[in-house]
């Protein structure tokens, strides 16, 4: 029997405050390669603040975060933190409008934005290629001022598969999408889950609509602390959304996809 492969990601009593507020409740979180995660919850469940401790902005209070095999506290977050894609819509103010989707993808290899390097030949070829791959090389020559809320988020994924990196995290992805793109963008999602190459993906969110079959895994969030976690079809269930929502309702799969209807309790219907 061969040895069991160390895990991606390894969360032990993550804990963190801030004043008096606990932001993270003792989480506890494994990732292992061929996975990939969905991060759900409500608003104000602690999704934002775990991605922060992940990436080295929010110092932990207490446990321990283990992140491609180096532990937090004894490696350099810095440089680590390069082995990680996040996209988020956040980013998306902090492009100039003159660039090119070209150069912003380019970026990613350099984690500058506002790209100022000069483009080299290899470079150029290596974002073509992913840009082919996401079914946007159309769009390398428009300027970021000129692309659409859905092409932007494609462009800054390819801007994040153009790091290598080994874990890619999807904030909220689709937030501001109209359902076309909406729908476009998570065909897009659902192929890099099933790329054999691809990078283990971590999308967070509180739609279970935007949960494509590729995923595998989930990670139930509810007042800063763990609600449940696992796999997916075992995670996902009525009784356990309906408890983190704090409110009834119904999961249901319907050609591959979820969908979650509310449910009026008997005494507010009369």
């Amino acid at each position: 029997m061969g040895l069991k492969a160390a895990p991606l990601l390894d969360l032990h009593g993550l804990t963190v405050q801030r004043d008096r507020t606990t932001l993270l409740h003792e989480i506890a979180w494994r990732v292992d390669p061929g996975q990939h995660w969905v991060i759900l919850g409500p608003n104000g469940c602690g999704k934002t603040s775990l991605l922060k401790a992940l990436t080295g902005y929010l110092t932990p209070s207490a446990g321990q975060i283990e992140l491609l095999g180096q532990r937090y506290g004894q490696s350099d977050w810095r440089d680590l933190r390069l082995q990680i894609g996040l996209v988020t819509s956040a980013l998306q103010a902090s492009v100039p409008l003159d660039e090119t989707a070209l150069e912003t993808v380019i970026s990613g290899k350099y984690a500058q934005l506002d790209l100022w390097m000069k483009i080299t030949p290899a470079d150029r070829r290596a974002a073509l290629k992913i840009l082919r791959l996401s079914l946007s090389a159309h769009l390398a020559n428009r300027l970021w001022g000129q692309l659409s809320q859905g092409e932007r988020q494609r462009i800054l994924i390819a801007r994040a598969i153009m790091a290598r990196p080994t874990l890619l995290i999807l904030d909220e992805p689709c937030a501001g999408l109209d359902p076309v793109a909406r729908e476009q963008f998570l065909a897009f999602v659902n192929q890099l889950t099933l790329a054999p190459d691809g990078p283990t993906l971590v999308l967070v969110t509180h739609h279970v609509e935007e949960i494509t079959p590729g995923f595998t895994h989930a990670l139930l969030l509810k007042t800063g602390r763990v609600h449940t976690s696992g796999p997916l079809r075992a995670t996902l269930t009525s009784a356990n959304l309906s408890a983190i929502f704090g409110h009834p309702v119904s999961l249901t799969r319907r050609q591959n996809r979820l969908r979650l209807r509310h449910i009026t309790p008997p005494s507010a219907a009369r």
